[in-house]
């Protein structure tokens, strides 16, 4: 972010099965005579003409199971936490084999269906009895699970897909399409998952650079066969405003995405169960709108305009803000919100009090004599969060935006988004987690992608995040005592575009990912990953796009 990047530098084994590697059975799974399109009846395969002599010749009877060798787990990205072994011929996609779901569950899963039937070229149908070679997807009784947990079992030349929620159903189809694309077949057994955090994902800085849409969609696939659930956008910014606006037209910058774009990126998002959360930073880190309302300019004692920091005693300040906040509320309709506030600049020299006296006054005005300028910060922020609370969306906030010691408290349902511990006055995470926050890591010393590397940040890497990196990790390289780790919500992987030409599209989707495969991996299974990384980077190769 921004002004950050000037001052910073930068449980179980991977199954339970027997190998760690899978081996591609040379004996194909039960087909049948099925109709191709999978929306008709399935034909038995015979007519009232005679055979001919190559039908007629005998087929040699299929061995049982006992003549197969014990299958191994399946080898995916992030691996499956639990695979009980089983012998018989495993499962591959066979002409006539179709996803199938059953009429109850059609409005629930048609969507996991069709999408799993067009990736491993089968036909789709609505049956509540699936047949030979089928993949049936069904949801089980609500609660019967964790959230996004589910089971995918193959049996009897058959995979049958059970979640107590579209998530997990979901879920369980990516781990059988990489199955496929990674060893031709998914092995006889049954994997039982469910992942470790319940955030997981990248964060996007489309402010300082313009991605496209189209580039936005393909990293939403990525995400989604990585179960990765979340995308964080953060599309305001001393350098631009890149959303469409009606309220507000005038802050909008060129290039920028429309709102059809936006639907159709939140739409796809939906589909792949994975939340976009919209972030307009503030009350710094708003250049992009001051352009347009210099008026709201914070300034310094001596008169000196403070870069891309609004003056939050100006009740004309919140009032734009709040304008744009209830605009794109409608926008974006998954379940969470990002307020921003962090490098807010007048918190960030020695003494904000005597830099800014106009704010000082301000906050013993709202909060009493002791108050200072991180109050009326405080109290910036709670505002905020009031205007999007209504809502019902989960709000958060980015660490450096909490303060110790002050009359104002940020609200308690604020998620803390930890990135810095470097900041002046910048907090250790226990002290949030002391006080029963809930954390989400953002470590900018292994999860922050910046755009050109300055100030000594250097582009993570998918080893070091597998190899050292836990979400307990949340400052530095130090983790947090285990008795806290409930309270850690998961991560994101985040690219800041500070020096936004330095790399193009295509460049920084290969850059981030194999940080963002190792990211699934250890936000999906707390156990320390057994697989060596050239290992896991060869899978994750594979199993890739």
């Amino acid at each position: 972010m921004g002004q950050r990047t000037r001052r910073l530098r930068r449980g179980r084994a991977l199954t339970t099965a027997t190998a760690a590697v899978l081996v591609a059975l040379a004996v194909p799974a039960c087909s049948a005579g099925a109709e191709p399109s999978g929306s008709g009846p399935r034909s038995s395969g015979t007519t009232g003409s005679a055979p001919s002599p190559a039908s007629s010749a005998a087929e040699p009877p299929s061995p049982p199971p006992s003549a197969y060798p014990l299958s191994t787990a399946p080898r995916t990205v992030p691996a499956v936490r639990e695979h009980h072994a089983a012998r018989g011929p495993g499962w591959k996609p066979a002409p006539a084999a179709r996803v199938v779901v059953a009429p109850a569950d059609r409005a629930a899963l048609s969507d996991e269906a069709k999408l799993l039937a067009g990736e491993l070229k089968l036909g789709y149908a609505e049956s509540a009895e699936p047949g030979p070679g089928d993949v049936q997807l069904a949801l089980a009784p609500k609660g019967s699970g964790p959230p996004e947990s589910y089971a995918l079992t193959v049996q009897g030349g058959r995979v049958r897909i059970t979640a107590p929620d579209e998530a997990g159903v979901f879920y369980g189809t990516r781990t059988l399409k990489q199955e496929i694309r990674g060893a031709g077949s998914a092995p006889e057994g049954t994997v039982e998952d469910a992942p470790a955090k319940p955030q997981r994902g990248l964060n996007l800085d489309i402010a300082r650079k313009n991605f496209t849409p189209a580039w936005i969609e393909n990293r939403l696939r990525e995400m989604a066969d990585l179960k990765l659930n979340q995308l964080g956008l953060h599309f305001s910014d001393d350098q631009a405003f890149r959303i469409q606006s009606d309220t507000h037209p005038e802050i909008v910058s060129t290039p920028h995405l429309t709102k059809a774009d936006v639907r159709g990126i939140n739409a796809l998002a939906a589909r792949l169960h994975i939340a976009v959360v919209p972030e307009i930073d503030s009350p710094g880190h708003l250049g992009a709108v001051l352009r347009a309302h210099p008026e709201l300019q914070l300034h310094d004692v001596n008169g000196r305009a403070v870069k891309g920091a609004v003056d939050i005693a100006n009740p004309a300040s919140a009032r734009l803000v709040d304008e744009l906040l209830r605009e794109y509320l409608p926008l974006f309709p998954a379940g969470a919100w990002h307020l921003g506030a962090d490098e807010y600049q007048a918190l960030v020299v020695r003494d904000p009090q005597a830099s800014f006296p106009k704010l000082a006054a301000a906050a013993r005005a709202r909060y009493g004599p002791t108050a200072r300028v991180q109050d009326l910060a405080t109290g910036w922020l709670n505002d905020r969060a009031a205007v999007v609370r209504p809502s019902g969306k989960t709000l958060k906030a980015w660490n450096d935006g909490f303060f110790r010691g002050g009359v104002a408290t940020a609200a308690p349902d604020l998620q803390v988004e930890y990135w810095t511990g470097k900041e002046i006055g910048a907090r250790p995470p226990l002290e949030y987690l002391s006080a029963g926050r809930k954390v989400v890591n953002l470590n900018d010393e292994y999860l922050y992608y910046v755009l050109g590397q300055p100030n000594q940040f250097t582009y993570p890497t998918g080893r070091r995040i597998y190899e050292e990196w836990t979400p307990r990790v949340l400052r530095g390289t130090t983790a947090v005592p285990a008795r806290y780790d409930a309270q850690i919500l998961g991560g994101r992987l985040a690219v800041w575009a500070d020096l936004a030409g330095a790399q193009t599209q295509d460049q920084v989707a290969a850059g981030i990912r194999l940080p963002l495969a190792a990211l699934s991996q250890k936000l999906w299974d707390a156990r320390p990953p057994q697989a060596p990384w050239a290992d896991f980077r060869a899978l994750a190769d594979r199993v890739g796009g």
